[in-house]
Parts: C-alpha cells; structure tokens; sequence
C-alpha cells in the first residue's frame, strides 16, 4: 500500500488562500486526535459573562484539583475574519483546545468572544478584550489562577483585537505578562483592501493611520511573541515582515519571532493539544522566560 501523506504534505496541497475548502479540510485533519469532553482531569466553567453585550462571555478551564498554588493564565482570543466564530463550536473540539492546551502545560486558559463586524467596528475588539481582562483579573483566583501572570494570545482577527488593545486600551505594561501574536495584521494602511479588512475598519482610507496598532506595538513594554506560518495568505506574510522591520529598525532587534513550518493560517492554532510541534514549545519557552 502506498505511503499516506503527512500532515504537512496534506497542509501544502490546501494551499495559501482561505478558502471554505481550506477550512474544512484544516478542521478535518486534526478532528480524531483531539480531546472529547468531559475533558479527564480538567473542568470548563462555561458562558460567563464579563460585559453586557451577549457575545461578552467567556470559558474558564482549570484543572479538576485545586493547584497548591496560582497558576499562570493563558487568555485565547479566536479568529474568524472580525465576522464570524466564537470561543466554542458544540461537537468539535475548536476552540476549546486551546485552553484545555493550557491546562495540560499547568496553567488556567480562558476562552474569550467579542462583538462582531459590521455592527461593531474597530475599535470594539481591543475593548472587548480589555474588559475581558479586567474581569480576569479580579475574579481568576477563585478559579486557581494567578491575576498577576497573565498572557494574552489571539489568532487572526483575535490577533488584531489583541495587537489594537495593546496600542489602545488599558493598562498593558500593569495586567499583562506578555502577549502573543498569532497571523495579525497590524496595519490597516498596508493591508490588502478585502472584504474582511473593510467590514472592521471601514471604507475610508484616511481614517485608516490612526488605526494602525504599529506605533503603539514599537512602544509597548510588553514582550511579544509574534508567529507566522508557512502557508499563510501573503497579505500576512506582508503584514509580518512590514511590521518586523519596523520593529527592528526601532529596537535594533527583532521581538521573540517564529515561522511556524508545515502550518497555515488555520491548522496554526487548531493542532494545539491533537500533536505537540514547535508553536506549543515555543510558547512554553516565551511564557517560562517572563514568568
């Protein structure tokens, strides 16, 4: 019989573009190998909410035995083009491995969702994100966690709500530990003009400079972890490179970088906790190296 292809074999051939085919076959590829709930070992508070809005909810995930002692927290933002998706999809295991991820790696992971474009456009998604913070950080310790080491991670448009809240709301350098970024697109002014830059930042390009999350990432104290994968869309890979170079011109360094190889801008976060690879090390190590 001949060799079945490998995972990355069967991530190149989706190719670059984001493509419903391309979704259904990233969902697909990691589908048996992941955790079913009840998750041994680990307890979801699910649906609670941190604001007003009905899409201001979100899941704690803690392990079932209280820890000795607080546990870092890994808050996940999820991607979907600033239209679509949420913290959980009933009967799949995306994006509750995430932060079921994080509990296996001895932390507490809350899953968050936000309010979605068109009704809400920029700059929604760095203040959903900052109330969810905020909420974190008074109320984790009952669930085990430690409000003073808390990492922020989003994917996609979790990312760019992730990227705006560092440059636009909040307290950052006080409530956060580091933060994680994840395929974003920093900046409006050199993104590609489609459907899914417009329906969050509008149709006017002049109002697009004072949206970009650029200058407020090249001032942030905050270390960051930015990730790219292999087979992503070139307007990330763009985006990326663009926001690099900026920050390397900057501070005469590049921040804490990984081209994630054999992944594309879906399975990046979808083979968390299905296989153990590079991104998942990765993170440990930048988590570890400001805790």
């Amino acid at each position: 019989m001949a060799n079945q292809p490998t995972d990355q074999q069967r991530i190149a051939a989706m190719g670059r573009d984001i493509t419903m085919e391309a979704i259904t076959a990233s969902h697909q590829l990691y589908l048996d190998r992941h955790e079913t709930e009840p998750y041994e070992g680990a307890t979801v508070d699910r649906d609670i909410r941190y604001g007003t809005h009905e899409r201001h909810r979100l899941d704690i995930f803690r392990p079932s035995t209280a820890p000795a002692s607080p546990l870092p927290v890994f808050i996940f933002v999820h991607g979907g083009g600033f239209v679509r998706g949420d913290k959980h999809t009933p009967g799949t295991p995306y994006n509750d491995n995430v932060p079921l991820w994080a509990v296996r790696h001895g932390m507490i992971g809350v899953n968050i969702t936000y309010r979605l474009a068109p009704e809400f456009r920029f700059p929604s998604g760095a203040e959903d994100v900052a109330a969810a913070i905020a909420w974190v950080r008074e109320n984790i310790a009952r669930s085990g966690g430690d409000p003073e080491r808390i990492f922020l991670c989003g994917t996609s448009a979790g990312a760019v709500h992730v990227a705006h809240y560092m440059a636009f709301e909040g307290t950052p350098e006080r409530d956060i530990k580091g933060a994680l970024l994840l395929s974003c697109l920093f900046d409006p002014v050199t993104g590609e003009r489609n459907e899914m830059l417009l329906s969050y930042f509008g149709d006017d390009p002049s109002a697009y400079p004072a949206q970009s999350s650029i200058p407020g990432l090249l001032e942030t104290r905050v270390p960051l972890f930015i990730t790219l994968a292999e087979h992503e869309p070139a307007d990330f890979e763009n985006q990326a490179l663009l926001f690099l170079q900026e920050y390397s011109a900057r501070h005469g360094r590049w921040p804490h970088f990984l081209r994630l190889a054999g992944q594309n801008h879906l399975t990046t976060t979808m083979h968390l906790n299905a296989v153990e690879t590079e991104l998942g090390r990765e993170m440990l190590r930048f988590i570890a190296d400001q805790s």
